[in-house]
């Protein structure tokens, strides 16, 4: 490998980052395209959900997936608490949901009465309506990481309700906002 100019970079003041190390991470990190997808789950007969940009396939064999929740959220301590969850991945045309799923301060009744969606067969947590995929999850695993918690799950159930060219078109979070691949 060749010899090259230092990298420039920002050293994190320990113990424990600045506001500025924070501030500077989160710009950073923005700058990763990442899928968009809700996380829902049904608890004691009440639908709980949220969007999500941190999930990801963790394995084929048997098909697991991970998702990353903030610790100290109503989604994330109702997951822990079900131990079942389904992830459906958004399309462009789901920005709406996206943003209000995404809003501090949503109710905790009536929740997903604006979003059309459907029950899972598997855990009866909420499919959203025309979903590029859908997973429904059993909880494998829960691990605390920093401020969140990594929840990863086997996959009881997965199928597309998009239909024609809109399951090409997904919803990409990246630079603090939301895009769409397609123009």
């Amino acid at each position: 490998m060749e010899s090259a100019a230092a990298l420039p970079s920002h050293v994190l003041t320990h113990p424990g980052p600045t506001e500025d190390d924070i501030s500077l991470y989160r710009r950073y990190s923005a700058d990763v395209a990442a899928g968009v997808a809700v996380v829902s789950t049904l608890l004691r007969g009440r639908d709980y959900a949220a969007t999500v940009s941190g999930f990801l396939s963790v394995s084929y064999d048997p098909p697991t997936m991970l998702v990353s929740l903030y610790a100290e959220s109503r989604i994330a301590e109702a997951v822990a608490a079900s131990g079942t969850w389904a992830l459906s991945v958004l399309g462009s045309r789901h920005r709406s949901t996206a943003d209000w799923l995404a809003s501090p301060g949503t109710p905790v009744e009536g929740l997903l009465a604006q979003i059309p969606c459907r029950r899972g067969t598997e855990t009866g947590a909420a499919v959203v309506d025309g979903a590029l995929a859908y997973f429904e999850l059993s909880s494998t695993a829960v691990h605390a990481a920093a401020t969140h918690i990594l929840v990863v799950g086997e996959v009881l159930s997965m199928g597309s309700l998009a239909t024609g060219a809109e399951g090409m078109d997904p919803l990409v979070h990246f630079g603090a906002a939301y895009h769409r691949l397609q123009s």
